[in-house]
């Protein structure tokens, strides 16, 4: 099976790794603000969100895929949403401390960029946000679905 997903894209990692994992107090908000969110934006479609999905551990990853970069970049910005007041309370809580590390890594992906595969797998990241499928013939290796090799 592959992943089927019409147009261009946006792929979204962020994350966080719990540095001082006995500071609880300190973390714990970071680590909750997710969650928070990405019920808002699966509260509301509108605003570009296709899927999400997350692992935790000491370090946190989420991975998310976007209709478009304006907007997730729109929602980075909207004062109104829940990501800026999480913001702000990390930089004021942790700021530059060490306690708690963040990141993200943010990729724009053209139609027919991308290739996918899953053998025994259920839909899961592209495939969620877009359609599962099944690999077309002469399309088994990831050139040939990048069509790089005849």
């Amino acid at each position: 099976m592959t992943a089927h997903i019409e147009g261009d894209f946006v792929v979204f990692l962020i994350g966080m790794r719990i540095n001082k994992p006995w500071l609880l107090h300190k973390w714990w908000p970071v680590a909750a603000a997710m969650p928070r969110m990405l019920a808002e934006l699966k509260s509301q479609p509108e605003r570009g969100l296709l899927h999400a999905e997350m692992w935790f551990g000491r370090t946190v990853i989420g991975v998310q895929y976007w209709r478009s970069m304006e907007q997730l970049l729109a929602y980075a910005k909207d004062r109104q949403a829940a990501h800026l007041p999480a913001w702000a309370a990390f930089n004021k809580a942790i700021g530059k401390d060490g306690t708690v590390g963040v990141w993200h890594e943010t990729y724009s992906v053209r139609a027919g960029e991308h290739e996918s595969i899953y053998l025994n797998m259920p839909a899961f990241g592209l495939a969620r946000a877009g359609a599962l499928q099944p690999v077309q013939a002469h399309r088994d290796s990831a050139a040939q679905r990048l069509r790089r090799e005849a």
